[in-house]
């Protein structure tokens, strides 16, 4: 440690203090930076014009989070293994550091998760971050990878990164409100960090503070309909994929498609090396989109026409009881004159807002649970036996399930009657 302090100015905590070289050395790791090229909401943007922070200030944010958690820590006089003090911190700095480009929404494109790329940043030698880390101490990328990964030993450890209460929900919900102009996603996030406790293997709350963790939950089921799967957004994310689907496509089929960045074919053949990944980012996409949009393909240059100048697919509401006229609608899609494979899209998302009830039979997991502390006794209570308006969004499973098609379809008479007398009939 020194006592030289670095200080970065933040929207959401003022302030991130860095005391620790080590935290600044790794900020400065060409892999961190690239963190700033890439954007924390995917396409969010294109529903929220202020939605176009990067990644990089997230990472920053979960740090700090993690650091106001070690110091309250310290002023209640809580029991805690300070020796797991930098590990902690250094492991909310880097949990983000394998993302994609446009963060979430190529993860189904990749077929990887996010983590799988940060623990191979962490781990291998060639990297900044892992020379760095091991200069600092040696052993250290290994715990840091455990932690990303959940199998570090030290529960209390993994569930500060990772958990219900982890310093990662805890900034990207303020950050994220902030930058897109909602109220709903906002919380007493000073007080959350001040009524934490670690007790064991896990982080409790007092249960006084039971009211201030129903509005941070609360926050979430608002930021996730408000936001994450805003119909536009999911618009977006849909052209996105389906651009590169296309592209898939037409690089199997031989047919010549220009690769402007040279990771670009490993990309869609899914057989990146890490290096190559790591020269991806948010501008090359944009890059490839602009020569795909002048290039031979008729479908992929009108699909990536369409990204860049946001003439997005038009959505509606699309339940599963209605995918029997699913056909019927493809057909209408190709008298259109669109290839139904690319413009006929079902997008669904999952609708989880409390982890604690996971898995096609909603069993609770006991991991997963946000534990109200009772001082006094000791008891332990879980979250939503207490909480009405938790147990109301904890029992909520219900996929959001949307149709996108060309506007001018979607607007068709026919269309709207099919999907009107299903409706009815529903």
């Amino acid at each position: 440690m020194t006592e030289d302090e670095k200080v970065l100015k933040d929207p959401v905590h003022g302030y991130i203090y860095v005391h620790d070289p080590l935290i600044w050395d790794l900020i400065n790791t060409r892999e961190m930076q690239r963190l700033r090229r890439i954007r924390q909401l995917g396409c969010t943007y294109f529903a929220y014009p202020g939605g176009d922070h990067s990644r990089f200030s997230h990472s920053l944010g979960v740090y700090e989070v993690i650091r106001q958690m070690i110091r309250a820590f310290e002023r209640n006089n809580y029991t805690w293994p300070h020796e797991f003090d930098r590990l902690a911190m250094v492991s909310g700095l880097l949990h983000d550091v394998g993302h994609a480009p446009f963060s979430h929404a190529l993860e189904k494109t990749m077929g990887v998760r996010h983590e799988k790329w940060s623990v191979a940043i962490i781990r291998d030698p060639s990297t900044e971050v892992h020379q760095v880390l091991e200069r600092a101490e040696a052993g250290l990328a290994d715990r840091v990878a455990d932690v990303i990964q959940k199998t570090f030993p030290n529960r209390l450890i993994v569930s500060m990164v990772s958990g219900q209460l982890d310093a990662d929900r805890l900034d990207y919900l303020m950050r994220d409100s902030l930058a897109t102009g909602v109220d709903y996603g906002t919380f007493d996030l000073a007080r959350i960090i001040r009524v934490i406790e670690p007790i064991t293997d896990r982080l409790v709350v007092r249960k006084s503070a039971i009211h201030t963790v129903e509005a941070y939950l609360l926050a979430r089921y608002f930021m996730y309909w408000q936001v994450y799967f805003h119909p536009v957004s999911r618009a977006g994310e849909v052209l996105l994929q389906t651009i590169l689907r296309r592209a898939q496509d037409l690089m199997a089929e031989g047919t010549g498609l220009d690769f402007p960045h040279p990771a670009l074919r490993s990309f869609l053949a899914g057989t990146m090396d890490l290096e190559e990944y790591l020269s991806l980012d948010d501008s090359a996409l944009y890059n490839a989109f602009s020569v795909w949009r002048m290039g031979a393909d008729p479908i992929l240059s009108d699909l990536c026409a369409r990204f860049l100048d946001r003439h997005l697919l038009k959505e509606l509401a699309w339940p599963a009881e209605q995918d029997v006229l699913l056909e019927s609608v493809r057909e209408l899609v190709a008298s259109h004159g669109y290839d139904p494979n690319y413009y006929c899209i079902v997008d669904e998302t999952g609708t989880v807002y409390y982890d604690y009830y996971l898995g096609s039979n909603r069993e609770p997991n006991q991991e997963n649970a946000i534990w109200l502390y009772e001082r006094a006794t000791g008891n332990l209570t879980e979250m939503s036996s207490v909480s009405l308006p938790i147990q109301a969004i904890a029992s909520e499973h219900h996929p959001v399930r949307r149709l996108y098609v060309p506007w001018e379809v979607s607007v068709d008479k026919r269309f709207d009657t099919l999907v009107h007398d299903t409706n009815g009939g529903l």
